[in-house]
């Protein structure tokens, strides 16, 4: 066996691991959002495996396709209504985030979402826009199986599209900040005292929101505080907590979302997911855009200082500083061009 085959063996059998990887984290993050579903067991408020979808297409590439496509049909075929359906289904569900990759490549998206640009992106082709096609596939579908009834279409529409869209907002980023996550060098002690209490700031909120008190407003703040602190890093997770909170408030009619139709909960909640997933990626991206623009003309501004330093003591040459024309010669006048 020639190098050149293990080679190939080797990097097809990567491939295969990482297939199965996403396929593996399809489901089980499927299984963990239909808990909190909303219509016909099967349509939820927030649907991670399209933010899980999006963010392996992204980080390994279009070879893992299969893997979404193979979780989603597990997913959908203890579902059902029918095994047509569940592959129609299943095709939906596999075309929004490739459709959703190929915007954001064409884009020119970077997966660090250091600039504004690349939020925006994420946002508007990532989520609002590649979601529409497994939102109207999916509702339609339902729809002509009819397992939904004829008035309930958009509504279904509605939060298939906000639920697959707030996965991409809420847990692509923090998968993107979990790869590139490392232990930090040379932290001080108070950088990490500020962590410990957003942390804890955060998860009391997310309890708060479940509280008789509407307070579902105080995420704001810490998703703010997290984006200005610590950029993407903090404010992605701080963003997924607090929908993540407010998720459950709004399907245990809690909080916020007492008293309400389901209706109101849906736009009520699905508005507060999508603020607070776009508050924390924009402000996070204008800060980092910011500081490194900052950091540039420090640099710049050294710079200049270290080649002013070098040129100010040979002003005057080797010889001295030049002498004054007018300057009066030792015994005669003053002195003239030859």
């Amino acid at each position: 066996m020639t190098a050149a085959h293990r080679d190939r063996l080797r990097r097809g059998g990567v491939s295969v691991l990482q297939i199965c990887a996403v396929a593996a984290l399809y489901y089980v993050s499927g299984k963990l959002g239909l808990l909190q579903e909303l219509v016909r067991g099967q349509v939820t408020p927030l649907w991670p495996p399209t933010g899980i979808a999006v963010a392996g297409l992204l980080l390994i590439g279009l070879r893992v396709w299969p893997g979404i496509a193979l979780g989603a049909f597990l997913i959908n075929i203890s579902l059902g209504p029918t095994v047509p359906a569940v592959l129609a289904i299943t095709a939906g569900n596999t075309l929004a985030p490739l459709c959703s990759y190929a915007l954001l490549r064409r884009a020119g998206f970077l997966a660090q979402i250091d600039r504004f640009r690349d939020a925006l992106a994420l946002v508007f082709l990532g989520g609002l826009t590649g979601m529409l096609i497994s939102a109207t596939v999916g509702s339609a579908v339902l729809r002509l199986a009819h397992a939904l009834p004829t008035n309930g279409f958009w509504s279904t529409w509605w939060v298939w599209w906000t639920g697959d869209t707030m996965g991409v907002l809420a847990v692509t980023p923090v998968l993107f900040v979990l790869r590139s996550a490392h232990w930090p060098k040379h932290v001080p002690p108070t950088r990490w005292e500020e962590g410990a209490l957003l942390v804890t700031a955060t998860i009391g909120v997310g309890f708060l929101e479940n509280a008789p008190v509407p307070l579902i407003f105080l995420a704001f703040p810490l998703v703010t505080w997290a984006a200005f602190r610590f950029q993407l890093s903090g404010a992605a997770p701080c963003a997924l907590t607090a929908s993540t909170g407010a998720i459950l408030a709004a399907t245990r009619s809690s909080g916020s979302f007492a008293g309400h139709t389901v209706l109101t909960n849906m736009i009520a909640l699905q508005a507060f997911n999508g603020a607070a997933a776009m508050t924390a990626l924009l402000l996070s991206a204008a800060i980092t855009e910011r500081n490194r623009t900052q950091e540039k003309i420090e640099q710049t501004c050294r710079r200049l200082a270290e080649m002013t330093a070098r040129i100010t003591p040979g002003i005057g040459g080797p010889s001295g500083p030049p002498v004054e024309g007018g300057k009066e010669e030792e015994g005669g006048g003053p002195t003239r061009p030859s």
